[in-house]
């Protein structure tokens, strides 16, 4: 079988796609369910449309596009990302997922392929964490690790409910039908833009994943006592932001006490209050995250930052309450598909390493239900959730070769 792809046409639509944001280029922004979000599903749903494929949405969303095999009783192969974007992002974090997955399939189909199983393409709902606070929102439901009570429960930072946007936004149903039954995939491979700096700098054309970091985030709410910043001496304050502020410092302290490299901590979020430059902090909000490929240590870290909070509640006098959103436990990749992606690496004469992902995906929620792998293309610079992130054309070309020669390979 002789594989080529359309690089340029690939490219085109990668631009195409970028373009469709709230901001303005090179800007890339698609908060879920907005109208540049619904609009980015449009433009990809036609193009799956125009390749022949089966579209089928679910109540959250989810998309799936599938080019019927030979024996369709059979569980699919599975490829996709998201084309959700956090605000000031660019245009390749999940994009190249989704649609170098489908010129994998139309690479696979111009070759005269037949696949035995059906190859099923994936776009995600909300992967990204902007609207609601919590990542892979559309695959944590189809995995069963999220229940329909999320609908309700989770809410945006004007108040509206996930069951209210997803309405509002032509997705009926319950959350709870989402869930895609045992045994449903038989494999599932991710292509993604790496996000680090690694293949980049050692000179290698692609990743081969073999496990993904699970995060684990916190929401920190610190309550003080404000006051006049002239009139309040300082053996007297409460200060909430400073608290706030010596947490922030425990979060780096714990991560850093691993001795891992895989272990990272950020505080990625802090709002004070009332935010006036002669006023004492009354109110503070942090948000964290924690990440490591171990579950233990990453879970002795948030021991960690809850010794902290009580120290410091203690000592500067403030009362703190701390949220777990949520504690995913990491990802460990099928050999088989990891091995399957080596392969075809080999067999078209690219360079490749296996490696960890740090950033998680929705792969990592797949692999609680699926054989599941990732595919990772350089990043220049290992810039990622920026306008100048970049991959270039070459870069995303053989990430969809490999794709496809992997797909037909699992899909046989």
């Amino acid at each position: 079988m002789s594989l080529s792809i359309d690089q340029q046409r690939l490219t085109r639509e990668l631009e195409a796609l970028g373009a469709i944001s709230q901001a303005p280029p090179p800007v890339v922004t698609r908060v879920v369910f907005t109208e540049a979000d619904l609009r980015g599903r449009a433009f990809v749903k036609h193009l799956c449309a125009e390749a022949g494929l089966a579209i089928r949405e679910d109540a959250v969303g989810n998309t799936f596009a599938r080019w019927a095999g030979q024996a369709p009783d059979l569980p699919p192969v599975a490829t996709g990302s998201h084309i959700d974007a956090i605000p000031n992002a660019g245009r390749y974090d999940g994009t190249v997922g989704v649609l170098g997955g489908l010129e994998a399939i139309r690479a696979l189909t111009r070759a005269g392929f037949r696949p035995r199983h059906s190859i099923e393409l994936l776009i995600f709902t909300s992967e990204e964490p902007t609207r609601f606070g919590m990542g892979c929102l559309g695959s944590r439901l189809l995995a069963g690790l999220l229940d329909a009570s999320a609908g309700e429960r989770l809410r945006d930072g004007d108040g509206l409910s996930l069951d209210q946007a997803r309405a509002a936004a032509g997705f009926t149903g319950p959350l709870a039908a989402v869930r895609l039954p045992a045994g449903y995939y038989s494999a599932f491979v991710e292509l993604h833009i790496e996000q680090g700096p690694l293949l980049e700098e050692r000179g290698v054309a692609l990743g081969v994943v073999t496990a993904i970091a699970a995060p684990a985030s916190l929401k920190i709410a610190i309550e003080g006592e404000g006051g006049h910043a002239g009139a309040v001496l300082m053996p007297h304050r409460r200060d909430a932001f400073l608290a706030a502020a010596e947490i922030a410092l425990a979060v780096e302290s714990a991560a850093r006490s691993t001795g891992s490299q895989d272990t990272v901590g950020t505080v990625g979020v802090c709002e004070v209050f009332p935010g006036a430059v002669n006023s004492i902090p009354s109110r503070a909000r942090i948000e964290i995250d924690v990440r490591d490929i171990d579950q233990l240590r990453r879970d002795a870290v948030l021991d960690k930052i809850a010794t902290a909070c009580e120290e410091v509640a203690a000592r500067r006098q403030v009362a703190i309450n701390s949220e777990l959103v949520n504690a995913d436990p990491p990802a460990q990749c099928a050999p088989a598909v990891v091995d399957a992606l080596a392969q075809a690496c080999a067999a078209h004469g690219l360079s490749y390493q296996r490696m960890v992902s740090r950033a998680y995906h929705d792969s990592l929620f797949l692999s609680c239900i699926a054989p599941t792998a990732m595919l990772f293309i350089p990043s220049r610079g290992g810039v990622s959730h920026r306008p100048d992130e970049y991959s270039s054309p070459d870069a995303i070309g053989q990430g969809a070769l490999i794709l496809a020669e992997t797909l037909a390979h699992l899909a046989k």
